[in-house]
């Protein structure tokens, strides 16, 4: 494929996009998101989403924030372009651990990931998943393919919050009302 002929789709946080034209390439940067890019071999149909937790409260079950919604979204997707589930492959991306200190929210998402994906019957080609590099994605969803590029040495090691200290105050300095 020609690099000026293709049409470059950012696909943001929270979106999915769905395509099956082969000029089109997917991208994405990811931290701690996942990306799943699921593609059918026959119909030359794929997609991608990109979600930043794994599963919402319930009370907004549109929200592709959340890997459910947004799995289902793209799965659904995919159906209507004339794939078949039997013949959907996927590859998961992400889920990187970009603050020291905090929750590994990288890591919930990228188990999300792969449990949907196994209770759904769609096989996981390849992955990258963890570390702590940011990666930008390119994704061509009519061959699968799919090309990363790491962001070496981004994240510094985080210092450890040190708690404030707050003096109470001398017995004379306390007036009562």
């Amino acid at each position: 494929m020609n690099a000026t002929a293709e049409k470059l789709v950012n696909v943001i946080q929270g979106d999915y996009v769905i395509s099956d034209d082969p000029s089109v390439v997917l991208t994405t940067v990811l931290g701690s998101c996942i990306a799943v890019c699921l593609y059918d071999t026959t119909t030359k149909a794929g997609g991608m989403n990109h979600f930043l937790l794994p599963e919402g409260d319930g009370s907004d079950a549109g929200n592709v924030r959340y890997g459910a919604n947004a799995m289902e979204l793209l799965i659904n997707g995919l159906l209507k372009k004339g794939a078949e589930r039997r013949r959907l492959q996927a590859k998961i991306f992400g889920g990187a651990k970009m603050m020291g200190n905090l929750r590994n929210i990288g890591e919930s998402n990228a188990i999300f990931a792969h449990k949907f994906l196994k209770d759904e019957g769609i096989p996981c080609q390849a992955e990258s998943v963890g570390g702590t590099s940011a990666r930008r994605i390119r994704f061509w969803p009519t061959t699968g393919l799919v090309r990363q590029l790491t962001v070496q040495g981004q994240v510094d090691q985080v210092a450890p919050i040190k708690p404030v200290v707050i003096k109470a105050p001398k017995q004379d300095d306390i007036v009562l009302f």
